[in-house]
């Protein structure tokens, strides 16, 4: 670490691990009331563990790309951030707007659109964050020096903060609705959120493998390219069946075909920034999270995406456990998995240690993996068979429902493992002491950057 500013970070990545434990476990419960559906069901409905499950998601993947620009632009820029009091100033906004939601939810006060649910007093203060983090990292970037990977993060972050906006208009019309509705969640994790992944994901290859700048700017341009061209009209996909003109289908499956393509980029760069790497970093896992990323991302948002993007496909199959399978896979490697390695990375700096838990991280990586990769496979299947019995033979839903509950018991198996995999990377993360290696009968710390 080289810049004093830099541990500003360190209380971001706190929250951030933190909410990050409490949506695995309300995943976890969710996943149960599957399994039993009258589990909880007068003390605490499943709207409102889902409305738990994906809005501390959302909230702690923002918090960890917070964490991560305020970590990274000192040593992009060369200097100290703006202003330190500025940015605990919006973390402690986004934390009492989290606080505060959580609440209101529990008492049944919510706004009901999916992902954006939170009360409007909650929303305004999410605004007021973002303008306070896109003035700070503005004006740092501004008065140092400039780098591809700062203007890529820098626009990612602005156009997510902006596409905010949407948040706020809620016509009468449910077809304007769910357009306005498409652009913030669509927009930002099919496009903006791509700029964010691509600008960590080069800040992080370029520290582990110390290939040259000029390679890497030559990649990460080619894919936010893409991204912005795939990802922006390729939100038709969405338009399909919510009234909107039949164009969509085409312009929608079209566009959306391309979408795999700058993840598929995302996964090339990283193993070919490795393979040319000349630098031998002490911190393997964060390497291993930044190729499992990227390559998770491919799978999960590319392929499972285009399983069902098309419109003649899309027609039998939205809403199915289809869409839960490419949801879950796509999230937990584009932006999960991302901020698990930002974790992995700078927190043995910013705490004052080597990177000392390497093997139990390392173990959690595949264990949350492999926990995440069984849940897809088992909900693609119990998806598929949904498909048929419900949208071609049309069996009732609650019957269909039955004939799914051995999906739903594994796919329960597989979230535990995930549970599992995220309690063991938050005690490497928190609690496991600097490991001491017994050299020639003296102890000597693990190296670090």
């Amino acid at each position: 670490m080289k810049y004093q500013s830099q541990k500003v970070a360190y209380y971001y990545f706190l929250a951030a691990i933190a909410l990050f434990g409490i949506q695995v476990l309300g995943g976890l419960l969710a996943g149960w009331v599957y399994v039993s559906p009258n589990f909880l069901s007068e003390l605490l409905p499943f709207n409102i563990i889902r409305m738990i499950h994906t809005n501390a998601l959302i909230v702690w993947l923002l918090l960890g790309f917070f964490g991560a620009a305020y970590f990274l632009i000192p040593e992009e820029s060369e200097r100290e951030i703006y202003s330190v009091k500025l940015a605990y100033l919006q973390l402690i906004i986004l934390l009492v707007g989290t606080l505060g939601a959580v609440g209101s939810y529990l008492v049944g006060i919510h706004g009901g659109r999916e992902f954006l649910e939170q009360p409007l007093w909650v929303k305004f203060g999410i605004l007021v964050a973002a303008l306070i983090f896109l003035f700070n990292v503005s004006m740092t970037v501004l008065a140092g020096k400039k780098t591809a990977i700062t203007n890529v993060l820098l626009m990612g972050l602005w156009l997510l903060s902006l596409l905010w906006i949407f948040a706020f208009i809620n016509p009468d019309n449910l077809s304007l609705d769910k357009m306005y509705w498409w652009f913030v969640v669509h927009l930002w994790v099919e496009a903006t959120w791509e700029l964010v992944m691509a600008a960590i994901l080069a800040f992080l290859l370029l520290k582990l493998t110390g290939v040259d700048r000029e390679v890497v700017e030559k990649w990460l341009y080619v894919i936010v390219a893409t991204a912005l061209f795939s990802g922006i009209l390729g939100t038709g996909h969405h338009f399909y069946w919510i009234g909107l003109p039949g164009y969509w289908q085409w312009v929608g499956s079209i566009f959306s075909t391309f979408e795999v393509i700058p993840f598929f980029l995302m996964m090339s760069f990283a193993f070919v920034m490795v393979w040319k790497g000349r630098k031998n970093h002490p911190n393997k896992a964060a390497l291993l999270w930044s190729l499992g990323s990227s390559t998770v991302a491919f799978f999960g948002a590319g392929v499972w995406g285009f399983l069902h993007t098309l419109h003649g496909v899309n027609f039998y199959s939205h809403g199915t456990q289809i869409t839960a399978a490419h949801g879950h896979l796509a999230f937990y490697g584009a932006y999960v998995a991302l901020n698990l390695a930002v974790f992995t990375y700078a927190m043995p700096m910013l705490r004052g240690r080597a990177p000392y838990n390497q093997v139990l991280n390392m173990a959690s990586f595949w264990l949350m993996t492999g926990g995440m990769a069984f849940m897809t496979f088992v909900l693609t299947f119990a998806g598929t068979i949904q498909t048929h019995m419900q949208r071609v033979v049309g069996d009732y839903y609650m019957d269909v429902q039955d004939a799914l509950s051995v999906f739903y018991l594994m796919r329960f198996g597989a979230g535990a493992a995930v549970v599992i995999g995220a309690l063991l990377f938050i005690y490497s993360m928190l609690v496991v002491r600097k490991q001491e290696i017994i050299t020639s009968g003296s102890a000597s710390s693990v190296p670090g950057e």
